[in-house]
């Protein structure tokens, strides 16, 4: 029997039959479309994805919620009672609130079991960012590791999964508030497209890092900072993520696999953040040098340092 749980939000954006196969629980977000109310995750997940980004297409208005602390107390609360301790990751305390509400059901769980641990881990990222963490967590303990050992673990080297992303449209960066109409005008016709990554803040945030001329050259730009910051780069598994743009991602995983890579995962990208993105985004995730002693210069940043998407 293993010896503690794992539990993620669904913006973790694990594929479904890794999850399963890992044993890590899905608590999941959920969103309005044009008022609807619907869960961000469920059974079939790509044909849900592939609907809302399609929606999004179309101009339905997307709101998104955090996850409170009475929902993340109802899901722990099982492992606790059969005598485990659990691992709660959330997406980056930078780019939404959840991780307070997890913090807050943390409190009440270890109020009403005495004796048990539940370890909340700020991902410092958000997409694959936060699940490759929860899989490596899940590795760990099918070790024999603790539940102290594998959080450990996960506090020491969050900062070294490196994210960029790339979007296809700057108006949902627009519609946001993070770029002006202005700009957001004047890179469209010049075909700009904004590179983006997770910073290496104590709440860690994803900023603007660079800007490329034309979707290629954007794509190149993904691969080519894996060239530069991953560590151990033809033996460790990679995850791309895409917002309803399959060959994009195709064609990023093609740009990877030159440099040596065999493992990649492919999956559409959760929909919380994706839903401040937009349609057209690609995000690549891997480990690499630790972020919080990155030197390296920030070219034309769009505008500098500002956090992408807005607190969910």
């Amino acid at each position: 029997m293993n010896g503690f749980d794992i539990y993620v939000d669904s913006g973790a954006n694990i594929p479904r039959d890794l999850h399963q196969k890992k044993n890590i629980h899905v608590i999941p977000y959920y969103f309005r479309v044009n008022g609807v109310e619907q869960c961000c995750y469920d059974e079939d997940f790509e044909k849900i994805a592939k609907d809302f980004y399609e929606k999004m297409r179309a101009g339905a208005e997307i709101q998104t919620s955090l996850i409170n602390a009475h929902t993340f107390y109802d899901a722990v609360a099982p492992s606790l009672k059969e005598g485990k301790d659990a691992l709660l990751f959330t997406i980056s305390s930078g780019i939404s609130a959840t991780n307070k509400q997890a913090q807050e059901a943390k409190r009440m769980l270890e109020e009403d079991f005495p004796g048990r641990k539940v370890y909340v881990l700020d991902s410092a990222n958000a997409s694959m960012g936060e699940g490759m963490l929860a899989l490596k967590a899940a590795d760990l303990r099918d070790l024999g590791e603790s539940a102290e050992s594998a959080a450990n673990w996960v506090i020491e080297n969050a900062y070294k999964l490196n994210s960029y992303v790339t979007v296809g449209d700057l108006k949902y960066l627009k519609k946001t508030g993070r770029i002006s109409t202005t700009l957001a005008i004047a890179g469209t016709l010049l075909n700009i497209k904004p590179i983006i990554r997770a910073d290496g803040s104590a709440n860690a945030k994803l900023v603007f890092f660079s800007k490329e001329h034309g979707r290629k050259k954007a794509l190149a730009a993904l691969a080519q900072a894996y060239r530069e910051r991953a560590v151990d780069p033809q033996n460790q598994t990679v995850a791309i993520c895409h917002c309803d743009c399959e060959e994009d991602a195709n064609h990023l995983a093609d740009l990877i696999r030159e440099i040596g890579v065999r493992d990649i995962i492919i999956e559409y990208y959760d929909l919380c953040t994706g839903s401040h993105v937009g349609p057209g985004t690609v995000a690549l995730f891997f480990y690499g040098k630790d972020r919080r002693g990155n030197a390296a210069p920030t070219a034309e940043k769009l505008p500098a340092g500002k956090p992408v998407p807005e607190k969910l």
